[in-house]
């Protein structure tokens, strides 16, 4: 299936940095999968009711993401030893360091894992601070191996300003530089998305949607609500 880059091509000329920050946003859900159904059901107000299903379908779509991140990883041929005979098999070189941010991010850093079941996981504790004129961000909690030269996946469903993933990237480079970025949602707005890409020019980005914006309230729109809320039950 083909990676389709975001935005749409425009009648107005894009500046070169412009085309190289979103070259490397690619929207899953752009043509028609199974992923689309899962992406449905997660919006749908009535599925939503079974916290369940909504967990396990922020999952499905981790494992999807997860499958088309890894086309880009690394690899080593090696010997394989069947009950039959020898052949040759393309192992991954090193499994990629998993990222989330809590708590909302668990389920879909589930599905990561999923595929990634050899890699290390890192956790953060990162939430808007709510009630103030500009989106703030704090980070609580932090836990994260070396990520020195290593690939990195950092994983939260949703995208909306962009300034808690940012700030949450840039809260992990104290464990070190890793050589390869990933940041994977399932929804996010134009304007997040336009703004990770500025501040973090060597990550690729990874969606299954985007939606039409931002609300007064810095909330996605059309969106599906408190991913948090809607997988755990609401918080005071």
């Amino acid at each position: 299936m083909a990676t389709t880059s975001f935005p749409p091509a425009a009648a107005a000329p894009v500046s070169n940095e412009a085309a190289e920050a979103t070259a490397h946003i690619h929207v899953v859900c752009a043509e028609p999968s199974i992923a689309n159904h899962f992406l449905a059901e997660l919006r749908d107000k009535d599925v939503q009711k079974d916290s369940l299903r909504f967990r396990r379908n922020l999952q499905r779509l981790g494992e999807i993401i997860a499958y088309r991140i890894s086309a880009h990883l690394s690899y080593t041929e090696q010997t394989i030893q069947t009950p039959l005979a020898e052949t040759r098999g393309k192992l991954l070189h090193d499994f990629p360091i998993l990222a989330t941010v809590l708590r909302a991010g668990l389920p879909f850093h589930q599905g990561f894992l999923n595929y990634f079941d050899q890699s290390p996981s890192a956790f953060v504790a990162a939430y808007r601070i709510e009630g103030t004129a500009q989106v703030q961000v704090q980070v609580d909690y932090l836990s994260a191996p070396s990520l020195d030269e290593r690939v990195l996946i950092l994983a939260d469903p949703m995208l909306a300003t962009g300034k808690s993933l940012v700030q949450t990237y840039r809260a992990m480079l104290r464990f070190g530089t890793p050589r390869q970025v990933h940041i994977a949602a399932v929804i996010a707005s134009p304007e997040g998305l336009a703004y990770v890409a500025r501040e973090i020019p060597e990550a690729n980005l990874w969606v299954a949607a985007i939606d039409e914006k931002l609300n007064e309230h810095a909330y996605i729109v059309p969106g599906l609500g408190d991913a948090g809320d809607l997988s755990y039950g609401s918080k005071l």
